[in-house]
């Protein structure tokens, strides 16, 4: 990575999943940039802390704006830049640990407000930056560098939380399968509201999850993750719950609302109703 972009030294192991997800990210502001013919800098990365932050460095010569804020905290920037600027493309990267421990609160008040931002979620069940702890979605029992004996809580399925919060476009990928991946961060950047992909993206120092996802004949070992059939329709939120319910990692899009409107919409329409107050009218309620 040094010797294409010595700006950045990107500081993941060999193999890391987050490799593949910032290539499919490229790729997809890559094609926004060539279909909508607008300039790079129309395009903005919301990182929290955590491996995922290095995605704020994504392309050679010029770049998204990048954001990299507070652990847990991506939604709230996003949410800011999108009040103060809601022409821009706003995408936000995030890990389970970041988005889904001390970042959940925020999950739901934007599912409700529909915020039009495209969020790509890297699974690797650990804590990867700061030396493998367990994370929400460690599974149950899972031995890590803080539970020696075991986790005992559930891990969280993150898919079933979407849904049950009312994310309005919900899709499912793995870092492996880049161009798969490209097409549904393509799609979410598109969708008028809030989309979130979920990628499960191994971490090869503390929960490498290759074999099990990809599965091995040799080994026996059944692949965990399975592509969603072509019939499936995303706008059957019913179906697309089923679809979850089945288990292990879907892949493809699971679910697509129509006919909600995005944040900005909202937010337009309010200020249509709203009656400013002058300058001096606002100073006088502070008067005693």
């Amino acid at each position: 990575m040094t010797q294409k972009n010595p700006e950045y030294d990107f500081k993941w192991c060999p193999g890391c999943g987050d490799f593949g997800v910032r290539r499919a990210l490229e790729r997809a502001i890559e094609r926004r940039l060539i279909e909508t013919e607008e300039p790079v800098e129309n395009n903005v990365i919301v990182a929290g802390i955590g491996c995922s932050g290095n995605m704020v460095h994504l392309l050679e010569g010029p770049q998204p704006y990048g954001v990299h804020g507070l652990h847990g905290r991506t939604l709230p920037i996003a949410m800011g830049v999108k009040m103060g600027r809601p022409d821009l493309n706003v995408v936000v990267v995030a890990g389970d640990g970041d988005f889904l421990s001390i970042g959940m609160e925020h999950i739901g008040p934007q599912a409700q407000r529909n915020l039009n931002v495209c969020v790509v979620v890297m699974d690797n069940a650990v804590y990867g930056l700061t030396k493998g702890q367990s994370s929400p979605t460690s599974e149950l029992g899972m031995v890590t560098s803080s539970t020696p004996y075991g986790k005992t809580e559930d891990g969280l399925n993150a898919l079933n939380l979407y849904l049950t919060l009312g994310v309005s476009f919900v899709a499912s990928a793995m870092s492996s399968k880049i161009n798969d991946l490209a097409d549904m961060i393509r799609e979410g950047m598109d969708h008028p509201g809030f989309a979130i992909v979920h990628v499960q993206s191994p971490c090869t120092e503390y929960n490498d999850t290759y074999e099990e996802l990809k599965g091995s004949k040799r080994k026996g070992i059944e692949p965990k993750a399975w592509p969603i059939e072509e019939g499936h329709d995303p706008a059957d939120l019913s179906a697309a719950q089923g679809i979850v319910d089945k288990g292990g990692v879907p892949l493809g899009i699971i679910y697509r609302a129509e006919g909600r409107a995005p944040f900005e919409d909202r937010m337009r329409d309010l200020h249509g109703r709203a009656k400013p107050k002058t300058v001096p009218a606002m100073v006088d309620t502070f008067a005693l």
